[in-house]
């Protein structure tokens, strides 16, 4: 079968056209070598489209994570130099008080960077997750060993519900992100809770799920903020906290066909938040 010139030309054209940006549809439907040429055409085009439609969509994604990262430095690194200023003539019950503040100021600003970090890895889909076996008390022990400060300055203590051995409880899971994850859970109920209170974790399983809770004793979470918790930043219920703690910990969740469970609490009856991590099985 013999190709015209024309029929070269135009989808010389036409191959120029979409070289531009414009959208063209080369399929003809046809017999023969020049059908099957433009049917290839038209399907390498696509994929090169889709190709620079998820390259933007990543730009426009790292152009917002760079936007968070310096919008939610900028106030701390702008308190931390103040009070180091502040810091050279201040007397010393002062002085004392200036460097606890940089002291966390520096934690939490660490944090935020680690966590966003963490995060960035998760969402570009670089994270494959290993799982074992391991048990409750596991995942608690090696979450809380960044929170010891913290829980130390607090005087706050994480204990079993009941004293009873739920840490026996096994679940299926990639240990150190899932730690991770815990580590998040109870900085939160750390930061929402008063000093010398004790923050509640239990474990257990049904025909669903297996999972992990950790309770506060905090002033608990209008139903109506729930659903803010987990967006980045967005959280209204956040006091102290870094905003990226519990989106992060859905993150690691959701990559392990899991899903984290709020319950706001009741503090009229002494009860504060509750959060309950599940694998389902």
């Amino acid at each position: 079968m013999l190709i015209s010139k024309k029929e070269i030309e135009r989808l010389s054209a036409d191959v120029r056209r979409i070289i531009d940006g414009q959208s063209v549809d080369l399929r003809d439907n046809l017999e023969g070598r020049l059908s099957i040429l433009k049917n290839d055409i038209h399907t390498l085009a696509g994929s090169l489209n889709e190709q620079a439609s998820n390259l933007q969509r990543e730009k426009s994604a790292m152009a917002e994570t760079l936007a968070d990262i310096s919008h939610q430095l900028k106030t701390p690194l702008t308190a931390m130099m103040v009070m180091t200023e502040l810091l050279e003539n201040a007397p010393p019950d002062k002085a004392a008080e200036f460097i606890q503040n940089l002291k966390r100021g520096l934690a939490q600003t660490g944090w935020l960077v680690n966590a966003l970090l963490k995060m960035a890895k998760l969402e570009s889909g670089s994270v494959v997750f290993s799982r074992t076996e391991v048990t409750a008390g596991e995942l608690l022990e090696l979450a809380l060993q960044p929170l010891q400060i913290l829980l130390d300055i607090k005087d706050q203590r994480v204990e079993w519900a009941n004293g009873t051995p739920y840490g026996e409880v096994r679940f299926l899971c990639d240990k150190n992100w899932t730690a991770e994850a815990l580590t998040n859970i109870i900085k939160n109920a750390s930061e929402h809770s008063p000093e010398g209170s004790t923050i509640t974790v239990d474990a257990g399983a049904n025909p669903l799920c297996k999972w992990l809770s950790v309770t506060d004793t905090g002033k608990g979470i209008p139903y109506t903020e729930i659903k803010g918790l987990f967006q980045r930043f967005g959280g209204t219920f956040k006091k102290q906290g870094t905003g990226i703690g519990l989106p992060l910990a859905l993150a690691i969740l959701r990559g392990q066909n899991g899903d984290i469970e709020v319950d706001g609490g009741s503090p009229s009856d002494g009860k504060g938040a509750s959060f309950m991590l599940r694998f389902f099985v």
